[in-house]
Order: structure tokens, then C-alpha cells, then sequence
């Protein structure tokens, strides 16, 4: 079983490194050709047979108690593994076939029975249902699905039996970007990791060093004989293996990325892990991140002769070809009130962070903020009075021009979340600065900065303008995280030093973001927070111990003390206590899980 790390020394040799398995194959082979070389000269000496094999024994049953420690890490992401069923059905030439999963191709259709689990990422062709999504993006509401919703592999089938066409398979997934990144997290190295790696290979050198001067301070300068002499140096050679050095990090980053990824909080390496527990500053966008990202119509206003309906009509009419949440706010309101938006739309024109335009009927119409309804030189003095006061209450506002005359307003409001003011506290308890930024009016993210208690907010910022405010902060000296939805908050994210995409289940966001948290919920910031300065903690505590356990061994091996204390340490029995400081520094790396409790404090 020693050959192990024979054949280990070699091929560390070759590739001129030095690891654990140099240290233990040069104690080991000295032991053991020792003895074999007394066996033969002087077969009544004392041998060191039984302190090869047990120091052998020894290693190997350090790191099978170390592995058994380590065992529960990776616990999230083997719960991730295990939800892609193992067979899904598919339609085929007409025909229903029961397949491996792995089996399905992009474009099949795949059928959902309630209670199945969904396979792969896909679209709803037929039937209608509820899912289950929070194994996956940690929602715990099911969502109900129609035609042309998208599923996600992972989640489960709750009620109605539907068919989906497979637009993601495979590695494109997005629960398999999920374990890609939990897997690449727990196999990447953190700041911390490069250093003890770095005194590891050193720790060889000075072992080595050290267990030979040892050897010949006893043998030639020394009142021992030669098998004392090389009994100090097996020792010292042994005890001083870097095990526990090198496992210092890598089974707390192990252990906190685990732990993330059950609370779908992901991490996407060990840097981000440690820098976490640095920042000084964190930016919070405010739609969709302080606030549900789902406005609703508060109130309609018409004047010059228009109705509400007029000009809900025609906002709705050209807010049809955009996707901001606003518009979609918009166009639902009109739906309720059984408001007709079937109008010719012509030369549609998105003005990104302002608005829309184009023509509805023939009629030139905008739909969008103060600023554009100035650039585009239309007088808003009529309803500047009630703009104000919505605005004052924290609506945002959607003015509307037909042919070039204001024809009314609509105040839209965005619910800010219920954990959204904790997590303000949290966070300034933790000592950052918290600062809001939007793209809103300055009154309205006045108002939504003032309920939350943030002093510092920047408001009418464009998408493209975001970055520009994060190194802004960046060049006070701070520290700083941006949280985004990881679409228009791209590049706010790659600027930040640490960028969290909040509310994923996309793949924009797993993509942008350092840290991803699969659910809606900003607290999770704080957990994420939380989890990255536990993990640290974890690992100074680890290297500490690593660190103090060589500085104190390594003279006992060596026999320092032995002259004056008569201590010294037989091989074994130092192959004994460098495995027990391999498996102390496991075991405190696991118990960071102590820490899950607090997360959601």
C-alpha cells in the first residue's frame, strides 16, 4: 500500500514539484531500507519494519478519516445532480417513446405528467400546469405555465399534464451551469489557498533539510548511535508533511460553497468566496432588486380634450414591441379596463432608459419620461402639477404626447419587497455603505430611498450609465458589489469587484455575475455576506492551526527537547500526529456548517 506514494514521489519528481508524498516516501523507504541493511549486518539490532508499516498505515487511515469528514460538502450539489429524472417522453414520428434523459435532443417534444420531473429547459406547446420551481430557483410559489412559457429543467410537474418543445440540452441547461459552477467553485483555489500552496512547497524543502541536519547534529555531534540519530530524522521528516497546510483552505471553501448552493446561493469561485468578506460599499439597483420588478398602474390622467381611455389606448398600443416592466404594466392595465390597443403601429423607436415612439393610427405618439417629452420639445406645463404629485408618492411616471401636445400621464408604482428594509439594516449593521441606484426620477427614488433608510441614491441613470457610478465609488477607495438582474445591469456587474445577480434562473445572470442567488429575495445578500466572512474565518482558523502544529512538532521530531525533557517522537507515532492534524483541520472546515442557522437571521 506504500507505493502509493512511491509512485507519487516520482511523478512529482518528474514534474519537479514537491508534495506530501515525497516527505512520507522519503520516511518510509528510509525506515525501511534501514532496517533492511541492519537486517543484514546486524540481524539482533532494533528495526524500523513495523514504523514504515504503521507510518504507512497511519497516512492512509488520516486522510480516509479526513475524506469521511469532508463527505457532506458536496451534499447541495449531488441534490442537484439528482434532479434530472433518470428516463423522460418524448414524441417521435408521431409515437411516444420512454427515453434516457440524457437522450433528449434539442426541438423534441417532451411530455409532463403531474408529478414528473422536467428533464431539460424548454418551451409549453400544449396544455396548461403549475410547477415547481424551487429546487431549482428557490421560489417556493409554484408557477403556473401556458403556451409559450418557458420551463426549466429540474422542477417538478405539479397538476396539469402539458407537452414542451426542448430548447436547451445537455451542458446548456440551466441546472447544469448551476453544477457546473458549484463544481468549479469547490475545485478553484481562493487568495489564501496560493499562499499556504506556496509555504507547502517550502515546508518540503525545510523538512527535508531539517530532518538530514538532524541526522547528522545526533549522528556525528551528538551522544546517540546511528539508529537514534535516524530516528530523528524520519521523524522530523514525516511530521513536518504539509498536509494539514494544504487542506487549510480547500475544505473550507468546499464546505462554504456547499452551503451556498442549498440556500441557491452560487458562488462562482473561491476568490469571490474570500474577497466577499471585503467589501466596503454595495449598490443596490432598485427595480427588481428593492422592489418586485412587477409595477402595476396606480392612476390615469387626460387632459386636452383626451380620456383615460385615450390615453391608455395609445400608450398601450406602441409599448407592445418593448419588454420593460412599465410597458408590460401598462398594457396589462388596458386589458383590465377592456381597453382596445389594436392599433397599426408603425415606425416603432425604443429610446433606451426614456422611453418610446412611434405611430399608432397614424398618430405620432411617445410614451415616456420628463426628459424625453423635453427633448422632443413638448410642453408639460398643463399637468406639470399633477406629474409632481405622483411623483411625490413614489409612483414613476409614463407621460404621454399625441402629435406632439401632451395628452396625459400614468403613475406606475413597483411594491418594494418586504425583506428589502431588513436587508438595508443588515447591511449597514455589517458596516457598508448601501448605496440605491435607478433609473427612475430623483423624486421617486428619493421616496423609495427615504422608506428604506439609504442616504445615498442615484437616480435618472441610464443602463449603460450604471458602471460609470460603480467606479465612481471604486474611486473613493471602497471596495464595492453591484446587485443587478444581470441583463441591463451587465456592465454594472463586470465593473463592480464583486457582481450579484439577483433573482437568476437565466442565463444572462449566471453568466455576469460572481455570485448568484437563484431567488428574489435581497436578504440573501446578507446570507451570502455572512456565509463569505464565516468561510474566512474558517480558513485563518485552519491555517493558524496548520501553521502552529509544524512550528511546535517539528523541534520535538527533530529532539531539541530530548536532552533536556528526554522527548522524542518515533516515526510512527509522528505519522500518527500529522494525520490527526490533517483530520482537526477537516473537521473545523465542517463545523462552518454551524453557521447555516444564521444565514437567514
Amino acid at each position: 500500500t506504500g507505493s502509493i506514494f512511491i509512485t507519487g514521489t516520482y511523478y512529482s519528481l518528474k514534474a519537479r514539484k514537491l508534495n506530501m508524498a515525497v516527505l512520507i516516501a522519503t520516511g518510509v523507504l528510509a525506515a525501511y531500507l534501514f532496517s533492511v541493511l541492519l537486517t543484514l549486518i546486524q540481524p539482533e539490532s532494533e528495526t524500523f519494519y513495523e514504523a514504515a508499516a504503521l507510518l504507512v498505515t497511519f497516512v492512509l487511515f488520516g486522510h480516509w478519516m479526513e475524506m469521511k469528514s469532508r463527505r457532506g460538502t458536496s451534499d447541495a450539489l449531488r441534490a442537484l445532480f439528482d434532479l434530472v429524472p433518470p428516463k423522460a417522453t418524448v414524441v417521435r414520428n408521431g409515437k411516444e417513446l420512454s427515453i434516457p434523459s440524457s437522450e433528449i435532443v434539442q426541438g423534441d417534444i417532451v411530455i409532463l405528467r403531474p408529478g414528473d420531473k422536467v428533464p431539460v429547459d424548454g418551451e409549453v406547446t400544449e396544455g396548461g400546469t403549475s410547477i415547481d420551481e424551487s429546487l431549482v430557483t428557490g421560489e417556493s410559489i409554484p408557477v403556473s405555465k401556458a403556451k409559450g412559457d418557458k420551463v426549466v429543467g429540474g422542477s417538478v410537474n405539479l397538476t396539469g399534464a402539458v407537452q414542451f418543445k426542448a430548447t436547451k440540452v445537455g451542458a446548456d441547461t440551466v441546472l447544469a451551469q448551476i453544477i457546473k459552477m458549484v463544481e468549479t467553485a469547490q475545485n478553484s483555489k481562493a487568495p489564501g489557498q496560493r499562499i499556504a500552496d506556496l509555504w507547502a512547497g517550502r515546508l518540503v524543502v525545510g523538512a527535508i533539510g531539517t530532518g538530514t541536519a538532524a541526522f547528522v547534529g545526533w549522528y556525528f555531534f551528538g551522544d546517540v548511535g546511528l539508529l537514534a540519530a535516524l530516528t530523528f530524522a524520519v521523524s522530523t521528516v514525516v511530521i513536518a508533511c504539509p498536509d494539514a497546510l494544504g487542506l487549510a483552505t480547500p475544505t473550507a471553501v468546499a464546505v462554504g460553497t456547499g452551503l451556498g448552493a442549498k440556500h441557491n446561493i452560487l458562488i462562482k469561485d473561491a476568490a469571490t468566496l474570500e474577497n466577499t468578506s471585503k467589501l466596503t460599499a454595495i449598490v443596490l439597483d432598485k427595480t427588481g432588486t428593492l422592489t418586485e420588478g412587477k409595477p402595476k398602474v396606480t392612476e390615469v390622467i387626460s387632459i386636452n380634450s383626451y380620456t383615460k381611455e385615450d390615453v391608455l389606448a395609445y400608450a398601450a398600443a406602441v409599448e407592445r414591441s418593448s419588454n420593460h416592466p412599465i410597458s408590460l404594466a401598462i398594457i396589462e392595465e388596458a386589458k383590465k379596463r377592456n381597453v382596445s390597443i389594436e392599433k397599426k403601429v408603425e415606425k416603432f423607436e425604443s429610446i433606451g432608459g426614456h422611453g418610446v415612439r412611434a405611430l399608432a393610427d397614424g398618430r405620432d405618439v411617445i410614451a415616456g419620461t420628463e426628459r424625453l417629452m423635453k427633448q422632443s420639445n413638448i410642453d408639460l406645463s398643463p399637468l406639470q402639477k399633477e406629474i409632481n404629485r405622483l411623483l411625490d408618492t413614489g409612483n414613476t411616471i409614463s407621460i404621454v404626447a399625441i402629435d406632439s401636445k401632451v395628452a396625459g400621464a400614468i403613475g406606475v408604482a413597483d411594491t418594494v419587497r418586504d425583506s428589502a428594509k431588513k436587508t438595508v439594516s443588515k447591511l449597514k449593521e455589517m458596516g457598508l455603505e448601501v448605496v440605491m441606484i435607478t433609473g427612475d426620477h430623483e423624486q421617486v427614488a428619493k421616496a423609495v430611498a427615504t422608506q428604506l433608510g439609504i442616504e445615498r441614491y442615484f437616480a435618472q441613470v441610464l443602463p449603460e450609465e450604471k458602471a460609470k457610478y460603480v467606479k465612481k465609488l471604486q474611486d473613493e477607495g471602497k471596495f464595492v458589489a453591484m446587485v443587478g438582474d444581470g441583463i441591463n445591469d451587465a456592465p454594472a456587474l463586470a465593473q463592480s469587484d464583486i457582481g450579484i445577480a439577483i433573482g437568476a434562473g437565466t442565463d444572462v445572470a449566471i453568466e455576469t455575475g460572481n455570485i448568484v442567488l437563484m431567488k428574489s429575495d435581497p436578504y440573501d445578500i446578507v446570507a451570502a455576506l455572512r456565509l463569505s466572512k464565516a468561510t474566512v474565518t474558517k480558513m485563518k482558523q485552519n491555517l493558524f492551526w496548520a501553521a502552529i502544529y509544524n512550528v511546535l512538532a517539528i523541534p520535538v521530531a527533530a529532539g531539541v527537547f530530548y536532552t533536556s525533557l528526554g522527548w522524542s517522537l518515533r516515526p510512527e507515532i509522528a505519522a500518527l500526529l500529522m494525520s490527526a492534524s490533517s483530520i482537526i483541520v477537516a473537521t473545523n472546515a465542517v463545523l462552518l456548517k454551524r453557521v447555516e442557522p444564521k444565514l437567514k437571521i
